[in-house]
């Protein structure tokens, strides 16, 4: 098997995620979730990952659908690059395990369905922040905790963003 199909088995739907994860489980590995668009990966990206893989043993990257990065209002130009694109660059990094598309505005359902031991997100939000109306609330984090898992935020590498990366390159 080529290394390209390698990575590419690491990009999964739904039903094969969940087949894998229950696999996992039973090895006793402790599965973390991060979501994110992943837009164009820079330090800040690999820098994040990196640390939320070190949270457990199996790294979960739910990815944004082009649709879904488009209701987010960053920008008429964006997504700069598609699903497809997007899966096959963080499926390269080692450290990703599976990566899985989600084409809501957050990953709430994805997160129910997968029920992962460990929820990650950036500094910018707060694992003890309740309220769902915050822009600090982690989606997702009622679902972790009620299973017993836990919720954690990683700090974010300063003067790396994807928006700042495109702002730099069009001047």
């Amino acid at each position: 098997m080529s290394h390209l199909q390698k990575l590419n088995q690491k990009i999964l739907n739904e039903s094969q995620l969940l087949w894998e994860l229950e696999a996992c489980r039973i090895a006793g590995k402790k599965v973390v979730f991060t979501n994110g668009c992943f837009d164009i990966l820079h330090k800040g990206h690999v820098s994040y990952l990196a640390a939320a893989a070190d949270c457990g043993d199996v790294l979960v990257l739910g990815l944004n659908s082009d649709a879904s990065v488009r209701r987010q209002g960053k920008g008429d130009d964006r997504p700069v690059n598609d699903f497809g694109a997007r899966a096959t660059v963080i499926a390269g990094l080692g450290y990703v395990d599976f990566v899985i598309q989600f084409d809501s505005d957050t990953p709430y359902d994805i997160i129910a369905t997968l029920k992962p031991d460990v929820l990650v997100k950036g500094g910018d939000y707060d694992p003890a922040e309740a309220d769902v109306n915050s822009k600090k609330y982690i989606v997702g984090r009622d679902v972790v905790l009620a299973n017993n898992g836990e919720v954690k935020t990683i700090d974010l590498v300063a003067g790396f963003s994807t928006t700042g990366l495109i702002n730099k390159l069009k001047k």
